[in-house]
């Protein structure tokens, strides 16, 4: 048997273990979820209730916990091995709702406190049925150097019971495990049988209430099981069928169990060999169970990594739609053209001075009655065609996602998750992307003014006005004709022309070229900036619910450290 390493490096690494378990998160719904999620508070309950305390403490008492099936005698057992009523018994199931300890009065420092199950109340002035709560007994029957835990049934019809006595199996050093004649092939009490021969704890079995014509029949099934199962080694006492005196078995159907727990309280060496193997074996268990979790926790990591990619594919196709709509021609349908075609007036932007002179008197009325020019009007008429396609392909992108997500059971689970309804858009996308295109606008006005620095095109700027180039170059940009069909092709070609003619006629054609790469570029960016925020609605429930992707090797990491510390 490998050693146990005694002192500070194994508790430390036995720590480190258990907070790394505490805050993986195990949330999304995957394959093996519910395993590896009861894995995880079991081996964090056996950290904290056994391991750390009996590495602490080798030469505490041993620690008896009888377990076994509804009404299988558990407590009878407990009060007749102490001789005197001290768990409850009786016909009404269940009858142990909260644990009780039994010690001799020597040992009742061991268990006062807190070293042992921290997470239950410890009570000594009597019985309590409450939840959480220890009922520790002092009693010099129990032999020093031993102490007896009678557990809830392992199959309550209480989930609570059920879950409190596993637990308490998990921090003994020996299983006292009751069954009888009628139920000793049960499936669930060998669930814990095979748990408990993987991990080499400690066992007996005691078989309660064995009728006259079964003694010989029903020990040796019994025995041939447990040799099935790898536990030909573990005790096997049999309890015949009695009537109770006074509430408790007679002495005589309990000897043999007596003597044998005599024993081996009375052996410093048996005891102490017993609490080493199964410590040694429970510490043995922790890396395959630790991989269970740690596989868990790398197939949420793809999980949450499918999931997000389904997001980014949605939006990533809607910003691709949206560009397309821009190279379409579609932006200029209706009210885009009918301000442009306004501004422009007869469409001859080289018109005479002495005509443009007025024309600029007219802009400077407008401006001092509070009127929007109409270069302004067809900015804005822009900005609401962008910010109408922004939206939709917004909206459409959110229902993909949603419906992806839908189509998962990790996705559906999450979904609920959200503070706001994730199959349309955020409330408000409308105002935000006119924001972000009026600061586009703006830019574009820049990028105009920039390049009409020039000595040689400022006075032409100056003459039509840096709202107007600008706007311009915003109706050029967008004056394709491929989404367009009739008449609108027309209208809209020869707006392209007559803005391009305006445009290579103040900065030539290769600025031209590149000022609208510039500006398409700008806006392509905002937009993706736009639908990133929309996006992270999804990213951020998975990155608040998955797990991070260094978990599942932490873990790993921290499973070998402690393997390290008891070679």
């Amino acid at each position: 048997m490998t050693g146990v390493i005694e002192g500070m490096p194994a508790t430390e690494a036995l720590e480190a273990l258990r907070d790394r378990l505490k805050t993986t998160r195990l949330w999304l719904d995957v394959p093996g979820l519910d395993e590896a999620q009861r894995t995880r508070d079991e081996l964090v309950g056996q950290i904290d209730d056994h391991l750390l305390p009996r590495l602490r403490s080798l030469d505490a008492p041993l620690l008896v916990v009888i377990g076994g099936s509804t009404g299988a005698g558990k407590s009878t057992i407990v009060n007749s091995l102490v001789g005197s009523d001290v768990s409850a018994s009786g016909v009404v199931r269940p009858t142990t709702r909260a644990p009780v300890l039994v010690c001799n009065p020597s040992d009742l420092s061991w268990f006062e406190d807190d070293r042992i199950l921290p997470g239950l109340v410890r009570v000594t002035g009597g019985p309590s049925s409450g939840p959480g709560v220890l009922n520790v007994v002092r009693d010099s029957d129990v032999p020093p150097g031993m102490a007896l835990l009678d557990a809830p049934d392992i199959d309550s019809v209480v989930s609570s019971n059920r879950a409190l006595a596993a637990k308490l199996l998990a921090a003994g050093d020996l299983w006292l495990f009751v069954t009888t004649a009628a139920r000793y092939a049960d499936a669930v009490p060998w669930e814990f049988l095979r748990a408990a021969a993987t991990r080499s704890t400690a066992i007996a079995i005691l078989l309660n209430r064995v009728p006259p014509e079964a003694e010989l029949e029903v020990p040796q099934h019994l025995a041939q099981m447990l040799r099935e199962h790898d536990l030909a080694e573990a005790p096997l006492f049999s309890i015949p069928e009695t009537d109770l005196v006074g509430g408790l078995i007679p002495e005589a159907g309990l000897s043999p169990l007596r003597s044998w727990l005599d024993n081996l309280s009375s052996d410093a060496q048996a005891r102490a060999d017993l609490v080493r193997r199964t410590l040694d074996g429970a510490l043995a268990s922790v890396p395959a169970r630790v991989a269970g979790i740690a596989s868990t926790v790398e197939s949420q990591a793809a999980t949450a990594d499918e999931l997000v990619g389904s997001v980014d594919r949605a939006y990533s196709a809607a910003l691709g739609e949206i560009e397309d709509s821009f190279q379409s021609g579609t932006l200029l349908r209706s009210e885009v053209l009918a301000r442009w075609h306004e501004f422009l007036g007869t469409g001859d932007l080289m018109r005479t001075i002495e005509a443009r002179v007025g024309w600029v008197r007219d802009r400077i009325k407008d401006a001092f009655l509070g009127r929007p020019t109409p270069s302004e009007e067809v900015q804005v008429a822009l900005n609401d065609s962008i910010a109408l396609i922004v939206t939709a392909g917004a909206e459409r992108a959110a229902q993909h996602a949603f419906e992806s997500w839908g189509s998962t059971a990790a996705g559906a689970a999450l979904l609920p998750r959200s503070a706001t309804p994730l199959d349309h858009a955020s409330s408000g996308l409308r105002t935000k992307a006119a924001e972000h295109i009026r600061g586009w606008q703006r830019r574009v006005l820049e990028l105009v003014a920039a390049e009409g620095a020039d000595k040689r095109t400022t006075g032409r700027i100056l003459s039509f006005g840096v709202n107007g180039i600008g706007s311009a170059l915003m109706v050029a940009l967008f004056a394709q004709t491929g989404g367009l069909t009739g008449g609108e092709i027309a209208i809209a070609g020869g707006t392209a022309a007559l803005s391009h003619k305006v445009l290579e006629a103040l900065f030539g054609d290769q600025a031209v070229r590149d000022l609208t790469a510039t500006a398409r570029a700008d806006l392509v960016t905002r937009i993706d900036e736009l639908l990133a925020i929309e996006a992270d609605r999804f990213r951020r429930i998975v990155a608040e619910q998955g797990p991070s992707k260094q978990d599942a090797a932490a873990l790993t990491e921290a499973a070998r450290a402690v393997q390290a510390a008891r070679t």
